[in-house]
């Protein structure tokens, strides 16, 4: 496979390139090695490609998860404790869970309610996420996830990997696509989200 488009949010795809040199072209690589033509094994049941071969998903993930490992790429998680208190949230953030909960119960939250977020591929505080599922997936990866590991500092930047709109007509009906997720991001202004992102647009 290769990366057809991409889109620097921040200047994440600068920041890469200036201190991360290095994982940058370990994430071209993993891309490169990703044969899709092996992983057309879908046979579509839609109206409207019944009996095709379609780019399997699934079979991408798995893909994507052996390639990703074996470069050292590892899942993260992040816990944290949930407070709708602005200030008390805007001190906390910082916190590991552990402080968080100790934090919020001494000013006043009797019983924080705990809560997680987990990322596919972490290495060296940049954050890789593989989607190809439907489009409210993206959609959280880019405004909440990518944001929540940022603001907790477990990451410097969220790199999203998605299907472009040639590819994705390849597979099932419903799938997130870049040129689509790119505009979604662009439609909220520069500044939003408060991440520097990189969105990369793959095909075979």
């Amino acid at each position: 496979m290769k990366i057809a488009q991409k889109y620097s949010h921040l200047n994440g795809e600068e920041y890469l390139l200036v201190h991360h040199n290095k994982l940058y072209k370990e994430i071209v690589d993993v891309i490169e090695s990703i044969d899709a033509e092996q992983l057309r094994t879908k046979i579509s049941k839609e109206q409207k490609k019944i009996g095709s071969a379609l780019l399997s998903p699934i079979g991408l993930n798995e893909a994507f998860n052996e390639a990703f490992d074996k470069k050292g790429w590892n899942e993260s998680r992040y816990n944290y404790y949930i407070t709708l208190d602005r200030e008390l949230m805007e001190q906390s953030i910082p916190m590991e869970a552990k402080e968080q909960k100790k934090f919020l119960i001494e000013h006043g939250e009797e019983n924080p309610i705990f809560s997680y977020n987990q990322t596919d591929f972490v290495k060296e505080k940049i954050a890789v996420e593989v989607q190809f599922g439907k489009y409210a997936f993206v959609a959280f990866d880019l405004f909440v996830k990518h944001m929540m590991f940022y603001s907790g500092g477990k990451i410097n930047l969220g790199i999203e990997i998605l299907p472009t709109k040639k590819m994705q007509s390849q597979m099932s009906s419903g799938i997130a696509y870049y040129e689509g997720e790119v505009y979604n991001v662009m439609r909220q202004g520069r500044n939003s989200p408060p991440v520097p992102l990189l969105i990369l647009g793959i095909e075979p």
